[in-house]
């Protein structure tokens, strides 16, 4: 029985990574720094959890034992993180880092968190440029980014057959930062009007983790030193995200669009790029790579996860809270009926 380890393995990507390499007989033990916060599904299937800090070179060692075919490292944020676990991968046959589409730079060097958006001219493939390993003490906004690619080189260099995945806007069940949620809180409270800033044109590749996890799979049999992204088949825009969800859940809107220039800052949401960030993925497909579905088939894991969540009187532990700094702005409830009241 092949072993898989996955550092950070209790986010969307590492339980869908769990539960489809479990399905497929692999043993599979995932980390984490909060054993009261390991979801159910994984100890269902036979998922086993080891507690700790990731940046711990100890705990990477109990963890790791004494090898594994596959290491997924999802929780690998810089540098530092990655060369704790560079002496441990000597013993492992094929590794994976979760990095970031937001290392990637346009021809003017700007990053997914510029104050000017950035301009690709087409799908981004993965000898586009990114920001400098030290751009975060000269561009605050860069600084993910920047620790991001600092990992990377670090890994890259190892010797070891490391593969970086590059994933976009990624959905999935027990994400941390359900982006869907803007539109499914809606749903739940009733809202009748949606309020859609550009009249919802931006895009931004979403990441089903059920296809990032079956791009993993797929890289576990071809060990190699690599650079994929890591993205959906499609690239829905604002608006059609907003419908998908409206018609997964039953639900109708009146859908209003405000014009871009408009500073009340409602209408706003994850996916406003315009224009829109798309990333290319036929290196992935290259390898034999084929996705789980496309955004409509594989979001509604989600959306499904959310709704039930929302009902349970636990819930709250799993979702964000009405006070959380991202959601809240996105959920201005108050603003969005003054602006309409106007």
């Amino acid at each position: 029985m092949p072993r898989a380890l996955i550092l950070g393995g209790t986010g969307a990507i590492g339980v869908a990574t769990a539960l489809r390499l479990r399905a497929g007989g692999w043993d599979v033990t995932v980390t984490s720094r909060d054993a009261a916060r390991v979801p159910p599904p994984l100890a269902v299937a036979g998922v086993r959890h080891v507690a700790g800090d990731r940046g711990d070179a100890r705990h990477l060692a109990v963890a790791l034992g004494a090898g594994a075919d596959l290491l997924v490292d999802a929780a690998c944020y810089d540098a530092d993180h990655a060369r704790a676990v560079t002496p441990l991968l000597s013993d492992v046959a094929s590794i994976v880092m979760i990095s970031s589409k937001a290392v990637y730079v346009d021809g003017a060097g700007r990053h997914a968190n510029s104050a000017e958006p950035p301009r690709f001219g087409g799908p981004i493939l993965e000898t586009q440029a990114t920001v400098r390993p030290d751009a975060r003490a000269l561009d605050a906004g860069a600084a993910y980014a920047s620790a991001k690619v600092a990992a990377e080189e670090v890994l890259l260099a190892c010797g070891a057959p490391v593969s970086v995945l590059r994933p976009s806007k990624v959905h999935g069940a027990w994400s941390r930062r359900p982006r869907e949620w803007i539109f499914v809180r809606r749903v739940l409270d009733g809202r009748d009007e949606l309020l859609l800033r550009g009249g919802g044109r931006g895009a931004d590749h979403p990441s089903a983790a059920a296809n990032v996890a079956a791009l993993i799979e797929t890289v576990a049999r071809v060990p190699e030193t690599r650079i994929l992204n890591a993205a959906d088949p499609d690239c829905p825009t604002v608006r059609q995200i907003a419908q998908t969800v409206a018609a997964a859940l039953g639900h109708t809107w009146r859908e209003i669009d405000v014009p871009v220039p408009d500073m009340s800052g409602v209408g706003r949401t994850p996916w406003d790029h315009d224009p829109p960030v798309r990333l290319d993925t036929r290196a992935a497909s290259a390898l034999g790579y084929q996705p789980v579905g496309d955004y409509a088939t594989t979001v509604r894991e989600e959306l499904d996860w959310l709704v039930t969540t929302a009902r349970q009187p636990d819930g709250s532990q799993w979702l964000p809270g009405p006070g959380d700094p991202f959601f809240a702005p996105l959920l201005d409830y108050a603003s969005e009926d003054v602006w309409l009241a106007a």
